[in-house]
């Protein structure tokens, strides 16, 4: 007799082993896809529940049976010594259950008892009435071409924005100075200019109080190179991204549109020298410079979308010392020569954060032949750095109107960073240090949607992740596990097949590496069968592909990398027979991660 035939004999046998095994997972497998802890990460109090009881359970149909079943759960309850008076409040349109306590619960308190009323054998899943919020989007009209903001391969600012707008911090942006701009005057404080050459200043009278961006436009001659260049009103362009005018109906948003910036000028004509910038950086964060008034606003953050070629070196190391030592974070660009940064300065200084730039694809950015970010070990972070939209002036050397353009580079990767942590020390309880920021920033960071062709560091800035983790909390609360019980028929001898659906929502950044998917799906001839986890972006990951011949079933636990997809979405299991004769279903798959 062939194989396929004596198949046929083993069916009803198959199908009596298959209940009782099913059985016994029913029994073992309390809870841990019945309770959703996540809410309570971002909740200090709770003292609503949504519980949704079996259909046909006497709680269901009965009043009575309902608060005596809530009754018995919080009996022996002891959080602080106080009763409970967990009540029945209504019940929701899909047959759930609304209950509340008669006291607010801390955190600990209201998992215990969430797993007490998920001990009920009747209950189907229990969670928190969490409380939702809009997510800011502001009204200015060309928000909607600020990629770095919103996508995949961006920051999450809009969510970010319902924790934190960045209020009461003050970023130093040590640059070309300002130019007046009414969708970024709002939020500039102070300044100073620390060009000293009278003649790379343009303003005739080298230091002095007055940060305006006169123009750093060239003729080449004058500065040792084979090209000409109009003004770029680059500190004009970063302040913009740190901290335009944001929800005025017109122009961009700024990352940390509550914060200030203090416009501090160092680079005039042909660039600006390593000693201005030193005594810029200590001066910003709050340090004496002889001769020049104390900085009335001194920074939190400094951004520095600057540098040149070589070592550190001890002047620049000595400056960022004593700004770090004051509090300060400094933030820095890696370069954009498509070189190792530790080669260049000061994105290879200790105690910075190095930023790598990405374009909307979350790829490397790339400018031209031979400008690409640049790379390495000393690269901390990335930011969006392709095409970014932001305040700028439509004078070709001195200043004229004000306008706005996208420029390209670390230059613009950095003042995202640089905004994402005046949004931290807003939310903080307590300032953060440098190194605690940084720690931030890179343990909260987005995967790359794929390996970047050089590390541009561990990922993506996600200011929401970042925040949600600040003073101890956890952007992703424990480990989650997802599942559909729902059983889907498997047709026969067909290629499409069929899936079975889990959405996953409320979560941030990416899967990890190690993400756990258990299947069981009942067929007696699982060489037929190929499987396949489909991931929200509609990648495909293939768990079996017709190997087993005449085994049954497709059953275990399956560890899969998917750390380059976002955990939110929609994810599916899908199961295609591809031979004829034998039947299945999908029983019951779960998604760990």
């Amino acid at each position: 007799m062939s194989d396929r035939s004596m198949r046929a004999l083993r069916k009803h046998a198959l199908a009596a082993a298959t209940v009782t095994a099913l059985s016994c997972v029913a029994v073992s497998a309390y809870a841990a896809d019945r309770i959703n802890l996540t809410a309570l990460a971002n909740a200090s109090q709770q003292d609503e529940f949504i519980v949704k009881y079996r259909d046909g359970s006497a709680a269901r149909s009965n009043e009575a049976t309902l608060q005596s079943s809530l009754g018995a759960a919080s009996t022996g309850f002891s959080g602080n010594g106080r009763a409970l008076g967990l009540k029945h409040v209504r019940r929701t349109s899909i047959g759930a259950d609304v209950v509340r306590a008669a006291r607010k619960l801390d955190r600990a308190e209201a998992e215990s008892l969430m797993r007490q009323i998920a001990a009920d054998p009747n209950v189907e899943f229990v969670e928190p009435n969490a409380r939702m919020t809009a997510f800011f989007t502001p009204d200015d009209t060309r928000f909607g071409e600020q990629w770095g903001y919103t996508t995949a391969s961006g920051i999450n600012a809009t969510q970010a924005w319902d924790v934190s707008t960045g209020t009461g911090v003050v970023v130093a942006v040590i640059d070309t100075g300002i130019t007046s701009h009414s969708d970024l005057n709002a939020n500039i404080i102070g300044g100073y200019d620390f060009i000293s050459d009278a003649t790379a200043a343009r303003d005739s009278n080298g230091r002095d109080s007055n940060p305006a961006d006169q123009g750093d436009w060239f003729v080449g001659s004058d500065c040792g190179v084979s090209y000409n260049s109009n003004s770029s009103w680059h500190g004009t362009h970063v302040a913009g991204t740190i901290a335009a005018v944001t929800n005025n109906a017109k122009g961009v948003s700024g990352v940390a549109y509550n914060a200030k910036v203090v416009p501090v000028r160092v680079l005039g004509r042909c660039g600006g020298t390593l000693a201005d910038i030193a005594d810029a950086i200590t001066w910003a964060s709050g340090g004496t410079v002889s001769g020049i008034p104390a900085n009335p606003n001194p920074a939190e953050v400094i951004n520095m979308s600057l540098g040149g070629s070589g070592t550190c070196g001890s002047t620049y190391q000595t400056a960022i010392n004593g700004a770090v030592s004051r509090g300060v974070t400094v933030v820095v660009a890696a370069g954009n020569n498509n070189g190792n940064a530790s080669n260049a300065r000061p994105a290879n200084c200790t105690g910075v954060i190095t930023v790598g730039a990405v374009d909307s694809a979350g790829a490397r950015s790339v400018w031209s032949s031979t400008q690409k970010s640049n790379y390495g070990a000393v690269v901390d972070v990335a930011g969006p750095g392709s095409n970014i939209l932001s305040t700028l002036n439509a004078g070709t050397t001195t200043p004229g109107a004000e306008s706005y353009a996208s420029y390209g580079g670390t230059s613009m990767a950095t003042p995202h960073v640089a905004g994402v942590v005046a949004l931290l020390q807003a939310k903080a309880t307590t300032p953060k240090t440098p190194a605690e920021i940084e720690t931030l920033l890179k343990n909260t960071a987005r995967a790359f949607p794929a390996t970047p062709d050089q590390p541009i560091g561990v990922g993506i800035v996600n200011a929401k992740a970042a925040l949600d983790a600040l003073d101890g909390g956890n952007p992703n609360p424990g480990t989650q596990t997802y599942s559909n019980g729902t059983d889907y028929n498997i047709p026969d001898n067909n290629a499409t097949g069929v899936s079975s659906t889990i959405t996953v929502s409320g979560r941030t950044g990416n899967a990890p590496s190690n993400a756990q998917v258990s299947v069981n799906i009942i067929h007696p001839y699982k060489g037929d069968l190929k499987v396949d986890l489909i991931a929200p972006d509609g990648s495909v990951y293939n768990i079996h592909n017709r190997t087993g011949s005449s085994s049954d079933n497709v059953t275990g636990t399956f560890t899969i990398n998917l750390s380059s997809e976002a955990l939110n979405g929609a994810w599916k299991l899908r199961a295609a027979d591809a031979a004829a004769l034998d039947v299945g279903r999908i029983d019951t798959w779960s998604v760990t991660f």
